[in-house]
């Protein structure tokens, strides 16, 4: 069983990393980039039985900081 776990900084959080990319597209000739958010991707390969809500708790202890950051779940 696999899960994703996709974590962003949430609205309102200064996201350097997303405007240096932003940057970098227009400098190419990209004009029509308004904004860049950056995040991260972790998959999870899980025991059978692992529920969403264990990986929900694994988020808010270690995955996310859950302060800047919000997470969703995919389980599959």
């Amino acid at each position: 069983m696999k899960a994703r776990v996709h974590v962003m900084l949430k609205n309102g959080v200064l996201d350097p990393q997303g405007e240096a990319v932003r940057h970098a597209l227009g400098a190419m000739g990209f004009d029509g980039v308004n904004g860049v958010r950056q995040g991260k991707l972790i998959e999870l390969d899980l025991n059978e039985g692992t529920t969403q809500a264990d990986v929900e708790v694994m988020c808010e202890k270690l995955l996310a900081n859950t302060v800047i950051e919000s997470y969703t779940v995919e389980m599959g």
